[in-house]
């Protein structure tokens, strides 16, 4: 492939991602979900002038518990950071923060045609078939629906897949170049700041590190007796570029939150519920974990694998995702490819690490967002499959001209046609921020007193209510009425606001009443009736929603 040409595949690629993208974006007025909205929530309190805070306390387990909220006792910081770049220029709206996202979202397509060529350099195609795997993959990459859906929104799982393709590209390149190449320590380097950018963007970054150790090991053998101070040198460079950058923000953890350490992340892995990153008397213990007994242990890690299989990854890439993970099994030199190791390597450490080590919080999105990595693997493994199977029912029907395009034509048509789906995904963006728009007025007529008004607000989507109400809001516990009087009473809280019926145990503990199996506090909870809009999109969107003073008195 000539310079010129890789370049116009590149920047077309570029292009058709960027359209592409922006269309979308602009349909989605709200930021869902709600670690989205937590993200634009801190990046638009920084370009208000309030500093890196949240409005919305949705984890208790991580002090000072204090309105307003330091920021990212649990997540990290760069989604934030890079909305905050063009929200200082365009103001502080979502579609704003929108913008780097999609940019960089128009990169991964770039980044599976490259991945996808050097794969077709090791597998020797010809000119014709090998460009078409490559564009191909990029092309499938730029219409496939989660990958589509999640380049338009401004969270941590766009910067996480550009960075994480970026770091096995260079792990190829590194290992492929071991023996005295001049731009290998220029690689070690940018390998270093792959590491501490991700590092700032997900704590999936240590299976990333992980996947470089395993790789680098497996180069190093084959070098001189030797290789142990080589292994050292190729992970010792990267991993100290990667601390150099992330040690600021954990010098910042430190001072604000006591410990370096990112929160409760870690302790996601006792997780009995998905409402336990909620918890508030009753947080996740080994003690309580271990109770469950092996009959749990077992279905959680069944329910996991289920989930991450089929709910993340093959239903949303239908079908593209199915034939991509049979090719990588079945198609010969696919699946075992040199130039996809580290990929497929971090995606067997990623998918296997969150389906056993995370059963629980992984159905609640610790794998999705860590995915995008595993997407771009199986739109190459299908199209590469694609190639092989078109190629051997040439022969046997005796074809004389190249038919290579039938597997993108099929890929894109079908990723297309999926990615429909987005316009769903768009309508529920509008639906909420029609609520919130209607809540307000609604509260406002609802005879409640200016310090009920003013006070904290206990919410089932916290965050959406911080960001959509603009006022400080807590998260609601998946607890007894008991534990959640006590919340209310420590934060001064007066009402609590649902907008489901599918939050745990919440509200049906309460419409069951004081002899119910809330006990009597479920009696300190008394509904307020809303004034109903006359607007009927409001109305609708604020269909559901009921509101509670909270009065043991």
């Amino acid at each position: 492939m000539s310079r010129r040409e890789a370049v116009l595949s590149a920047g077309g690629l570029f292009l058709l991602a960027l359209v592409v993208r922006a269309l979308i974006a602009s349909t989605i007025p709200f930021p869902t979900p709600e670690d989205t909205a937590y993200y634009y929530g801190v990046a638009r309190n920084v370009v208000e002038g309030r500093g890196l805070i949240s409005d919305a306390i949705w984890s208790f387990q991580t002090p000072p518990l204090e309105f307003p909220r330091p920021a990212f006792e649990v997540w990290l910081p760069l989604p934030t950071l890079l909305a905050l770049v063009p929200m200082l220029v365009l103001g502080t709206s979502f579609h704003a923060a929108q913008v780097t996202t999609v940019l960089i979202a128009s990169l991964v397509p770039v980044l599976t045609w490259r991945i996808a060529a050097d794969l077709a350099v090791e597998l020797e195609l010809p000119v014709g078939r090998a460009r078409t795997l490559a564009l191909g993959s990029g092309i499938t990459a730029a219409v496939s629906l989660p990958l589509l859906l999640h380049g338009v929104l401004p969270d941590s799982t766009t910067p996480y897949t550009v960075l994480a393709l970026a770091g096995c590209l260079l792990m190829v390149r590194i290992v492929r170049e071991l023996r005295g190449a001049r731009a290998l320590d220029r690689r070690l380097l940018g390998l270093g700041v792959v590491f501490g950018l991700a590092a700032l963007t997900r704590n999936e970054v240590v299976w990333l590190g992980l996947t470089w150790i395993v790789v680098a090991w497996w180069g190093a053998r084959r070098m001189s007796a030797a290789w142990r101070s080589a292994l050292v040198r190729l992970v010792g460079v990267p991993a100290l570029v990667g601390l150099a950058i992330l040690s600021p923000w954990l010098l910042r953890d430190w001072i604000v939150f006591g410990s370096p350490l990112p929160g409760q992340a870690a302790t996601n892995a006792l997780s009995i519920t998905g409402f336990d990153i909620f918890a508030y008397a009753d947080p996740p213990t080994l003690a309580r974990y271990l109770a469950q007994g092996p009959a749990f242990m077992v279905s959680s890690r069944v329910d996991g694998f289920i989930h991450n299989l089929f709910s993340v990854l093959l239903i949303p890439s239908f079908p593209v995702g199915v034939v991509g993970l049979v090719s990588l099994f079945i198609v010969r030199r696919v699946g075992t490819a040199r130039s996809l190791r580290p990929l497929v390597l971090l995606s067997a450490i990623t998918f296997t690490a969150t389906t056993l080590l995370f059963p629980v919080a992984t159905t609640w999105g610790t794998f999705l967002h860590a995915a995008g990595p595993v997407q771009v693997l199986l739109i190459v493994g299908c199209l590469a499959g694609l190639d092989a199977f078109i190629v051997r029912v040439g022969k046997l029907r005796g074809w004389t001209r190249p038919v290579a395009w039938l597997g993108p034509t099929l890929t894109v048509a079908t990723s297309v046609l999926f990615s429909f789906a987005i316009l769903g995904y768009a309508q529920q963006s509008r639906d909420v921020q029609t609520r919130y728009a209607a809540l307000g007025p609604a509260l406002a007529t609802a005879g409640l007193s200016q310090d009920e008004l003013a006070a904290p607000v206990i919410a089932d989507f916290p965050i959406w209510y911080a960001e959509g109400m603009r006022h400080s809001s807590l998260a609601l516990p998946d607890e007894p009425p008991s534990d959640v009087v006590a919340l209310a009473q420590r934060f001064g809280a007066r009402l609590l606001v649902l907008s489901s019926d599918g939050h745990g145990r919440w509200p049906g503990v309460i419409d069951a009443g004081p002899t119910g199996p809330g006990g009597p506090s479920a009696a300190c909870f008394h509904e307020v009736t809303l004034t109903e809009p006359t607007d009927p999109a409001e109305r609708a969107a604020l269909q559901g929603t009921r509101v509670f003073r909270i009065d043991c008195s």
